[in-house]
Formats: structure tokens, sequence, C-alpha cells
């Protein structure tokens, strides 16, 4: 009887974790296929909520937790959690030992998933690869998960290109659009009351969806451009203002003192989440006026539902994004402008027209069926790509 192979996944965040539900669920009740869960980082810390009983309440058994995340954010200590990641990953794809390793995007945790990985010699699919975020660090990891990865699955037939560019077999590589519009159309969101209920916050009137980062390569505090952002929020008095924290990057907690005491003096019109889940953060979207800050969720999701985004600084600079995408710069006068300009009739009346630039879904099962069927014999050893040859 031919042995099912066994696909590990590895998440380290919420967001992470949101787009890759689908596929996780595919995998799981493939009967050729053996679902393995890895669960690290921000999933196992109390400071950003303990997420990892999200997954145990969807019904997926964890396979192994790695402990990673030091109670420091400073570059120092982001160095540690990367090498103590790197250890307890090896050790928990030295017990699984799986026939291949699906990652997602380009975090520090991720980097020590795929290090762990390459020196194991345990065949990486990456998701999300091909990507240009130059104001992060994240632009370097990715690419270098790309390097050490066999599977490509890209979200544009751009970043397809981009992966070949950096001598990636074009036969591996695989544009079945990006996962986090899966989630929308699989699973019905909650309706506006619905939301208010769960929430404990009355969603009637207009709100912002704000979510900001910490830019890792910039040489500003991340407090500065973030409290420029709070007093421009400050003067929309109208509109409730629902705020998700930070990552676990560099300085990120400094936002989240920021967050708090901007929230604590304004009960009745801001409320702030450790997480909101997948369902619940994408319903949130679905009804507000404008998404508000320098995630990528502003710049892949909210075009597919037809809100506004206010992209701010640099962050997601060189991302391609569709035309209900706002840019500004980092201070009060900018940000203020995108904001009237995303609540503009003007504006609001083309937003029907915006076509997605990721994909249309179906992202989950084309991935598991070329995760499924891949032939992994001589995977490991690469050739590199070049582009003098035709593709």
């Amino acid at each position: 009887m031919k042995s099912r192979r066994k696909i590990c996944v590895f998440t380290a965040t919420r967001a992470e974790y949101g787009l890759l539900y689908w596929l996780i669920h595919e995998i799981k009740t493939d009967r050729d296929l053996t679902l393995q869960l890895i669960v690290s980082g921000m999933h196992l810390s109390q400071t950003y909520g303990n997420t990892y009983r999200i997954i145990i309440k969807d019904g997926f058994k964890i396979d192994e937790k790695v402990e990673m995340l030091l109670a420091n954010d400073s570059p120092v200590a982001i160095c540690k959690s990367l090498a103590l990641g790197i250890i307890g990953i090896a050790e928990a794809l030295d017990r699984l030992k799986p026939d291949i390793l699906v990652l997602l995007g380009d975090r520090y945790e991720t980097l020590a998933a795929a290090q762990a990985a390459m020196i194991s010699r345990i065949p990486i699919a990456h998701i999300h690869g091909g990507e240009s975020t130059e104001g992060l660090i994240d632009e370097a990891i990715r690419h270098s998960i790309t390097k050490m990865s066999h599977l490509h699955f890209v979200t544009t037939d751009q970043y397809r290109m981009r992966v070949i560019q950096l001598g990636e077999m074009p036969s591996s590589v695989f544009n079945f659009g990006t996962p986090g519009l899966e989630y929308i159309l699989r699973q019905p969101l909650l309706s506006r009351e619905e939301l208010s209920k769960s929430m404990d916050f009355d969603l009637s009137s207009p709100y912002f969806l704000v979510t900001y980062h910490p830019v890792t390569l910039s040489d500003k505090k991340p407090q500065l451009p973030f409290q420029e952002l709070l007093k421009a929020l400050d003067r929309f008095q109208d509109h409730k203002i629902i705020i998700t924290k930070p990552n676990a990057d560099t300085f990120g907690k400094e936002i989240m003192q920021a967050i708090e005491k901007y929230a604590a003096s304004r009960e009745a019109r801001v409320r702030v989440f450790d997480n909101l889940g997948q369902r619940k953060y994408l319903s949130a979207m679905s009804y507000a006026d404008a998404v508000v800050g320098n995630s990528s969720s502003g710049i892949i999701e909210a075009p597919f539902l037809k809100v506004p985004t206010v992209n701010i600084g640099e962050r997601q600079r060189k991302r391609l994004k569709a035309e209900s995408i706002i840019d500004c710069k980092e201070n009060e006068y900018s940000i203020v402008l995108a904001i009237r300009k995303a609540l503009s009739a003007g504006f609001k009346k083309n937003l029907d027209k915006i076509e997605s630039v990721y994909g249309h879904g179906n992202t989950a099962i084309e991935v598991k069926n070329t995760l499924k069927k891949y032939k992994l014999k001589d995977i490991l050893f690469k050739r590199f790509y070049d582009l003098q040859v035709p593709i």
C-alpha cells in the first residue's frame, strides 16, 4: 500500500494562519495526504492573544509547538528569537519527518523554518514569493526563502516572472492567486449587527479599520509616524475606530503602548483588539468606510471587498496595487487628505469597478493538488535557471 504524503504547514502569526486556513483544511480532508502542523511565534504569546487556541478551535491538531519569541523586541532580541526558532523547528522537523514543508510569506519566523528545513533536506513549498515591500526587512527575507524553496506559489504573473528572474525553474513556479481571497469566497461574513454584537461595539455608524505595523528599515522611531496617524484620525470625529495591534516586529511594542494610551481616553469611539480572527477581521473590513494603515490586507483583501485603502508610508512600496488604494506620506496633513479622498462621493462611485490584481479564489485546491502530485524525486537538486534561455 502506497504511504500517504506528509505535508507539514508552518504558521507563526494570526494573519498568516488566516491565509493558510483553507489550504490546511484541504490537506486535512484529502485521504491521500497526512497533515502536520508546526505552530510557533505570536500564536504562543499571551501578548498577542494566544491564537494557537483558534487553530485548535477550528478542528486542527497541532503536532508541534515551538516557542521562539523573547519578551523584548529590539534588533538583538529578534535575532535571538530567530536563532531559537531554528533550533526548535529543526527538532520538530526531525520528529515529524515530513515529505514537504509549506511556508507562507516573509517574516523572520518563516525564515527560521526555511533554514531548518534546508539543512534537514526537506523540500520547501513557498507561498507569496516574488513580491516587493522595499520598506521592510521582509523584502530580503522573502527572496532568501525563495532561493531555499523548491516549489513556488505566487499571486500574480509579474511575481512569477520575478521568482524566475531569481533563477528558479519556470516549471516549479505556479500562479494560483492569493489564498487571502479564499476565505471571503468560502466563508459567509458576519452581518453588521452580528459583528457589533460579537465585538461588543456598536458599528451602526461609520468607522475606520486601522492596522499599522513598524517599518523595519526606517530610521524613524515607529511611534513618531504612528502619532501622525492618530492625530489625523482625530480629525474625523464622526467616525469610530477599530484598531488591531501590530505584529511582533522590531519596536512593535512601542506602537502597542501608543494604541492603548490613545484608546483609553476615547473609549466611546475607539476599540482595540489583540486579534479579531479571520472571519471577524474580514467582516469588519467589509463594512468599514476605509482601511487605514500599512497592512498588506489593505492591498490584497480590501480591493476585493470594494473598500478603499489609505496606505501610509513605505511599508508596502512596490507592491502591485488596485485603483482603490490611496498612497500617502507619514504625516497628519497627507493622511487627512487621503482619508478625505477615500470618503468622497466621486471616489466611492468607482469602487464597484475595481478588479482584484491577486486572483479570484480557488487557490487552496490548486496548491493542494500540486503538493499532492508534484514528483519529489531529486527535487532537492536545484538548477539555476538562466534568463538567456527562453521561458
